[in-house]
This record gives structure tokens, C-alpha cells and sequence, in this order.
């Protein structure tokens, strides 16, 4: 999938190779033909559309609005066989969707589960569906976590299902552990990627993983303008720009995505979806600035240290590399968990966008770790018909 992503970026690239200035239009006898291609977005979008259109007779492909609390609020399904169980997906951020660039390892998942992204109130297609006044008011953890609520009985009914799988990334995660709490008896298993435990304890943590990848490095710009906002958190207030700082120089030295200094690989990916149209790719930086403003207070005093029982399964995804929110912190509340089972995976090859990194073996341990407690259940398709010679 990585290939087809990387093929399809040279296509919009690349430039053709004509005559240069001052030469004539004869072509050179040992020339190699020019195989340059130019492609529009649309073009694209629709060849990726179609390399992923479900055809099988008890497929769902659906992108469509639900009203959500005084909202529309914008759901992506699909999935080979409507007898496989839900995988509901709460995206990271706030508000940042993984719709637009799950079409880079989310096909294989949709033999096993059907699969829902859910653009959140204030992120991407949701954001254009609806005015600021309109979303306002639910734009807390609160009202947002009921939205999630309401998100999964609208699954449940409309596709006769009395369980699902709820996947929380990031952000997500504080959503969905909320969710799988509150609502344990709707859930074969709640799965944390890159689980928020203590926003605050977080911050510290990847703070000083930046700092003294800095000083080992001799980055002395990083050492500068790390220091410059000492100590972090600290008492003071946690402002957008010390955040910044912070989240800056912690993705520099891999800890959102293990050997990368930046985010571009998924950035990049997000503008060749072919469920966003330029206006909803413009709108996740307006819902992003939108959202930050109502959350991130509310945010900073997320602790989920004493939160540790469940009536549900848990299933932790951490990657061994996280520092946008720490490992550390997600294996030590691990230990702590109380539930009717639990089961983590350390990937070690990944960071923060697991899903992205290793989209391999994710898709491996959802299909061993989770999928047993749906098949337990009568809640999935036959398996293949196997026969040896």
C-alpha cells in the first residue's frame, strides 16, 4: 500500500521531460522514452476509489451524514461481509480524522471487521457539515464522549449488532476509555492505541525524552528553545506556544512516528483521498484551531491514574517508541488495569501512529487478539473453505 502511495505522489510530481531551451524538437537517437505521467487529484482519487471499491454481494461501502445531538456528523462503513462484527475508530487530535488516509492500511482490516471512521464534531467533513454556533455547545469531553455514545447505537441498531469493537487513537482514547466504562455491556473489547493516561504527567514525559535527545545530539537550537520554556509543564500556564515547543522538537526525534523527524508520510497521503474533497481537506486545520480552543483546558486535566476498572476486554496497542503519549505510561496503567481480561502489544518497530508504522502487524493482532472475542459470539463471517493435497 506504501508502494501505491509512493507511485501515485511521483505521478502528481513529476515534470515532464521535454526539449530543454535551445535544443529542436528532434528526438535523440539513444533518448530513453518518456514515460513522465501527469495526473490530476480527481484522477487519483479515483483510481484509489476504485482499487478499494467493495464488491462482494454482503459488502457495505457507505459515506454518509447521521444526525448526532444537533449536528450531522459524517461516518465512513465498509466492510467485505455485514456478518463481520464493528470496528468503530475514534480518531486522534482533536480533531484529526483518520478518514482521509485510511485507505493507506485499512483495506485488509475490512475482511475481518466493518469498519467505521467517525469525523468527529469539529474534524473534517463534520466541521463543513455544520456552523461553529451548531457544534459549540457539545465541544467538551463530555458532550463529545455522548456523541461517541451515540455513534455506537446508531451502529448497533441500524446493523443488528449487540456488540462492537471501540478502537480509540490518541485523543480517541479518552473518548473511548470513558465509553467502554460507562457503557462496558456494548463492547466485545475496548482498544487503546496510543492511550492518553495523565495529560499532564504525559507533557513531562516527552518533554524531557526531547530534551535529553537534544543534548545528545548537540542540537543546540533544540537545548535553547527547550530550556527557554523550563520548567515543563510547570505551574504556569500551558499555552499553545509551550505546547508547541514541546510537541516540535519531541516529533524530531521520532517520538510521534519512530525514525522520522515529521508527519508528512500521513499528511501526504490525507491529500489523495478519495472521501475528502479539497474543501474538507481544507477544513481540518479550521476544525483543528476550532477544537483546540474548546479542549484543550479540559484536556490538560485528563488523569485517568485511578480509572483502571473495566467490565470489558482491553486491548492496549503501544509503540515502543511513543512520546506524544508516553509508553511509559500506558504500560505502567496497564499493570494497574482491572478487567475481564486485558492483553498488550509493545510494537518495536513504531511510535505514536502505530496503524501507519506497522500496518502489518497491527492488522495481525486485531485479527488474533481481538477478533476471537466477536468469533466466541457467532458474530463473524464463515471462514474460508481449506482443504490439503
Amino acid at each position: 500500500m506504501k508502494t501505491l502511495h509512493t507511485m501515485l505522489i511521483g505521478m502528481l510530481l513529476v515534470i515532464s521531460t521535454g526539449a530543454m531551451a535551445g535544443t529542436n524538437d528532434t528526438a535523440k537517437p539513444n533518448a530513453a522514452p518518456d514515460r513522465s505521467v501527469k495526473m490530476s487529484r480527481e484522477e487519483v482519487t479515483r483510481i484509489i476509489a476504485n482499487s478499494r471499491r467493495i464488491v462482494s454481494p454482503n459488502g457495505v461501502e457507505e459515506l454518509l451524514k447521521v444526525p448526532i445531538n444537533g449536528t450531522d456528523q459524517w461516518l465512513s462503513i465498509r466492510g467485505r461481509d455485514r456478518r463481520n462484527p464493528i470496528l468503530l475508530v475514534l480518531h486522534g487530535g482533536p480533531a484529526s480524522p483518520s478518514m482521509p488516509a485510511d485507505y493507506v492500511y485499512q483495506s485488509p482490516w475490512e475482511d475481518y471487521f466493518t469498519v467505521v471512521q467517525w469525523d468527529q464534531r469539529g474534524s473534517g467533513k463534520t466541521y463543513n457539515a455544520n456552523t461553529e454556533a451548531q457544534m459549540a455547545p457539545g465541544m467538551t469531553i463530555e458532550g463529545m464522549t455522548d456523541d461517541a455514545a451515540k455513534v455506537a447505537q446508531y451502529l448497533r441498531e441500524h446493523y443488528g449488532k449487540q456488540k462492537i469493537f471501540l478502537l480509540g487513537h490518541s485523543w480517541g482514547t479518552v473518548l473511548g476509555a470513558r465509553l467502554a466504562q460507562q457503557h462496558p455491556d456494548w463492547f466485545y473489547a475496548y482498544i487503546g492505541v496510543g492511550q492518553v493516561v495523565n495529560v499532564r504527567r504525559n507533557e513531562e514525559v516527552g518533554y524531557n525524552f526531547a530534551l535529553r535527545s537534544a543534548k545528545a545530539s548537540g542540537n543546540a537550537q533544540a537545548i535553547r528553545e527547550l530550556q527557554a520554556i523550563a520548567p515543563y509543564p510547570g505551574a504556569t500556564a500551558l499555552t499553545l506556544q509551550r505546547l508547541g515547543v514541546r510537541s516540535k522538537w519531541e516529533m524530531y526525534y521520532g517520538g510521534l512516528t519512530y525514525g522520522r523527524q515529521n508527519y508528512d508520510f500521513v499528511s501526504d497521503a490525507e491529500q489523495l483521498s478519495p472521501d475528502y474533497s479539497e474543501k474538507d481537506l481544507d477544513a481540518i486545520g479550521k476544525g483543528s484551531a476550532f477544537s483546540i480552543g474548546h479542549l484543550m483546558q479540559p484536556l490538560l486535566s485528563v488523569d485517568f491514574d485511578n480509572a483502571t476498572h473495566f467490565d470489558c476486554p482491553v486491548i492496549l496497542f503501544v509503540g515502543a517508541h511513543d512520546e506524544t503519549t508516553s509508553h511509559e505510561l500506558a504500560e505502567q496503567w496497564f499493570d494497574k488495569l482491572q478487567a475481564p481480561s486485558k492483553h498488550l502489544v509493545i510494537f518495536a518497530d513504531s511510535a505514536h501512529m502505530v496503524m501507519d508504522e506497522q500496518p502489518g502487524r497491527f492488522l495481525t493482532h486485531l485479527v488474533n487478539d481481538a477478533l476471537p472475542l466477536a468469533q466466541k459470539a457467532g458474530d463473524t463471517a464463515p471462514a474460508e473453505v481449506e482443504r490439503d493435497r
